[in-house]
């Protein structure tokens, strides 16, 4: 009997942050451990979308092996043959199918994308102060990738080759997800049952419920998620910081002037910050506690400086024990599991991708033949 299937991923490029870590790849380990006995989990690597904006080149291959090993240090068990552990590039139907979408969306759709929106003014502005690092002329814009703007129709292939129900998502990306399924139902329209719809959004978010995690938040701005993008590093945690480095990040965060420590996201976002992360990095060293236990033990304290300390302390702590536990990741290991999950993705995706081939034409049914 086939299984029904979850599909997730975090991107490849640039060095993985506490926020990705404890945001998206603890809570993405924990999911697939927990819904494996019925589901399979396809656990793929995007590393084809990994320089849909400027990235340094050299550097990929290392980062796409370094997420892998990433997984594996957070706990994702590898001898788990529910699990697939798989490097999107490695199977050429996910680029097939994408040649092959593209001619059924339209250029208006995917310019109505809000993160095609964003990204493409923050490319922008990289060329921008590239160009005058290099003296090159010429309007940056016209040279954002035409990648960035087609990503979505790629996520789509990614999610509709291997028949996937639920595929968990964030608010910047629910807008792909919606687009995913209406490709999905536009093609079955005109050709016939060819995909397994996505669950809608509402569906996606009361199946993974809380497991999606918390998004840690800028140390230096509060007011925006950490993230890889981030110029100065200064307000991120990457996971391969010393782990005194990180006590100076966390020690030059940004609070406020209330000098009284209260959870409160709206007022004291860079206080509620820190006890987010404290609750995080106390639950990672296998202590039974929430994030309300750590509010009830902090609320109503005045000495920023103490606290700071503490969380400071606890964050290097954290870097220290997993930095251990990633040293000590098999290479042989994760390669053999790549190599495994590949082969068997290769055979369902490619599967898919001539069922649409034959619907559009490409192919003769041998069996009509």
């Amino acid at each position: 009997m086939i299984r029904p299937v979850i599909l997730t991923g975090v991107r490849a490029n640039n060095d993985i942050h506490i926020g990705n870590y404890f945001g998206a790849i603890l809570p993405i380990v924990d999911m697939a451990k927990k819904h494996a006995d019925e589901y399979d989990i396809n656990l793929f690597i995007p590393d084809l979308h990994s320089f849909t904006t400027p990235i340094d080149h050299s550097q990929l291959y290392g980062s796409i092996m370094n997420n892998a090993r990433v997984y594996a240090a957070a706990g994702l068990p590898l001898d788990d043959e529910s699990i697939y552990l798989y490097r999107q590039s490695y199977v050429s139907a996910h680029s097939e199918l994408t040649v092959i979408l593209n001619n059924f969306v339209g250029f208006g759709e995917m310019e109505r994308m809000t993160q095609f929106k964003d990204k493409s003014r923050k490319a922008s502005r990289a060329l921008t102060q590239g160009d005058a690092a290099e003296g090159t002329d010429g309007p940056a814009r016209d040279r954002v990738s035409v990648g960035l703007f087609d990503y979505p129709v790629l996520m789509a292939a990614d999610i509709l080759l291997y028949n996937s129900t639920y595929v968990p998502v964030g608010d910047d990306q629910t807008q792909h997800l919606e687009i995913t399924r209406d490709i999905a139902e536009r093609m079955n329209r005109k050709f016939g049952n060819l995909f397994v719809v996505p669950k809608p959004v509402s569906e996606q978010h009361q199946f993974f419920g809380n497991e999606q995690g918390l998004r840690i938040k800028d140390l230096i701005n509060p007011a925006k998620k950490m993230s890889k993008s981030d110029e100065s590093g200064k307000g991120v945690i990457f996971l391969n910081d010393e782990p005194q480095a990180a006590y100076k990040k966390v020690m030059s965060a940004t609070t406020d002037s209330l000098a009284r420590i209260n959870y409160d996201k709206e007022n004291q976002p860079g206080i509620a910050n820190l006890l987010e992360i404290l609750a995080l990095v106390r639950q990672d060293a296998g202590l039974d506690i929430t994030l309300a236990d750590i509010v009830d033990e902090f609320s109503g304290r005045e000495r920023y400086g103490d606290f700071k300390k503490i969380v400071a302390s606890e964050v290097a702590d954290f870097l220290s024990r997993f930095q251990s536990r990633l040293a000590k990741i098999d290479d042989v290991a994760i390669l053999a599991k790549l190599a495994s999950s590949e082969a068997a993705m290769n055979i369902i995706a490619n599967e898919t991708l001539r069922r649409v081939q034959i619907a559009v034409g490409l192919r003769k049914d041998e069996d009509e033949a």
